[in-house]
């Protein structure tokens, strides 16, 4: 896990300098360099197409933008970092005092080092983020201010990845491409993401896997709104009113319906223990599956419950798809001084951190594919394992009795009702022991899946 933990950070200083925002050439610079790593198929979605209750927006390129002072200085400069650029600004090229000036100046004045991050993608604005001791050092005066940047008709650009498993039911992993020089929120996920895909398209995973590179809010309700009768089986109407009626919490998706399990991956990269946030149901196998991991894994770590307010988990927890997808993290967002400033830089995170945040998501995707519900075919009474010779086939194992013991507990819980998992929570054995018991029992023939 440290050479992937080095590979991971070098990605996310790679994709560092991009200003990406919710569309444009940055957005498609990046998945080029993903692409890179994993093949991706990129869809490209008109400006003023709807999408659910939304229109997919503008899109918004920028060339060049700065604050020079009376001697041709530049004092704040887009090209030494995007940050410095009020995200979607319309164009401008002016001469104004600093007075004037000050109205478009965003500032941290709690942190007079940091340049914050600020956008304003619906409402037409333009603006500059700096450092609070810059704007201090500015003397009064005349300031030339422009900003080289088009606002037109064109796409939004989203990306995915699909690793075919042994069934078509799919387990999604969700990550935003939205925001520029921001390291933990939102490259660490996007570097996670494209590792876990790397190394899931070396197994044969029991389920399809799907990866999705989108930008935050309009990307998933975009993704959402052409997927959604594919996703639950769900045909939304104009302004994204269910067809159907929405399933009750703790059921599955609706039948037609291939999206089983999902995460989204944020804030990856952080020194903080890491979260989970649950999906809405709260009892969905995700939920279940990441509670399990982390406790067994002991460590440190918090589950916390949903809210209808963070990243795209709320998209895929509306109530009209209600789809079982939880979110990863370390320190939650907004809960980090850096976030959202130029303190969230590749010196923010870490290697380790990024390496512990994939090594739970390949464990959770090992326990999804082999959690399974059994029916005992010999249910009256305890069958003889030993004249099966299933005794004998763990002799070799160091947790010998522990093995023995997953296999009663398999055979008494395998009534079609309860999974593996179940199973692994009340006997308190390992999901490993508990999975590699059932294994030895369906192939004895004692149980069918």
């Amino acid at each position: 896990m440290t050479g992937l933990g080095a590979q991971m950070h070098a990605l996310v200083e790679r994709l560092y300098p991009l200003c990406r925002s919710i569309t444009g050439d940055g957005v498609r610079d990046t998945l080029d360099i993903v692409g890179e790593y994993v093949p991706l198929t990129v869809h490209e979605v008109p400006s003023g197409t709807q999408v659910l209750d939304w229109t997919v927006p503008q899109e918004w390129n920028i060339r060049d933008a700065y604050i020079a002072d009376a001697t041709g200085k530049r004092v704040v400069d887009f090209a030494a970092s995007s940050l410095h650029v009020l995200g979607y600004s319309v164009p401008v090229s002016a001469t104004m005092p600093l007075s004037e000036l000050r109205g478009h100046l965003h500032t941290l004045p709690e942190h007079p080092s940091w340049v914050p991050y600020r956008t304003s993608y619906y409402t037409p604005d333009w603006g500059f983020c700096l450092a609070q001791e810059t704007l201090d050092a500015l003397p009064d005066g005349e300031y030339e201010v422009c900003i080289d940047s088009t606002l037109a008709d064109g796409h939004l650009t989203y990306a995915e990845h699909v690793i075919h498993g042994q069934v078509p039911d799919e387990v999604i992993f969700s990550c935003h491409v939205c925001h520029p020089s921001l390291a933990n929120d939102n490259l660490a996920g996007i570097a996670v993401a494209t590792s876990l895909a790397r190394a899931l398209a070396e197994q044969k995973p029991y389920y399809t896997y799907r990866f999705i590179y989108a930008p935050g809010t309009i990307g998933a309700i975009t993704w959402l709104a052409r997927n959604a009768q594919r996703v639950n089986g769900a045909s939304p109407a104009h302004g994204g009113r269910p067809a159907r009626a929405k399933p009750s919490v703790g059921e599955g998706p609706r039948a037609g319906g291939k999206v089983k399990h999902g995460l989204v991956l944020a804030c990856a990269g952080d020194p903080g223990r890491l979260t989970y946030k649950q999906s809405r149901r709260g009892d969905a196998e995700i939920d279940r599956v990441l509670r399990h991991v982390l406790a067994a894994s002991e460590r440190p770590h918090q589950v916390v419950e949903f809210t209808p307010y963070g990243y795209d988990e709320r998209q895929y927890c509306s109530p009209g798809f209600d789809l079982g997808v939880g979110s990863l993290s370390r320190t939650p967002y907004a809960a980090y001084p850096e976030y959202h400033t130029s303190a969230d830089n590749p010196d923010f995170v870490s290697p380790a951190a990024m390496a512990d945040t994939l090594a739970v998501c390949r464990e959770a995707c090992a326990v999804l594919d082999r959690n399974r519900r059994y029916r005992n075919l010999s249910p009256y009474g305890e069958p003889q394992l030993g004249r099966r010779g299933l005794y004998d086939a763990l002799g070799g194992r160091s947790d010998t009795k522990q093995a023995q013991l997953a296999m009663l507990w398999v055979l008494n819980l395998s009534d079609g009702e309860h999974d593996l998992l179940h199973v692994a929570e009340r006997s308190g054995l390992p999901f490993d022991t508990v999975a590699a018991a059932a294994g030895a029992l369906h192939g004895a023939g004692l149980i069918e899946a």
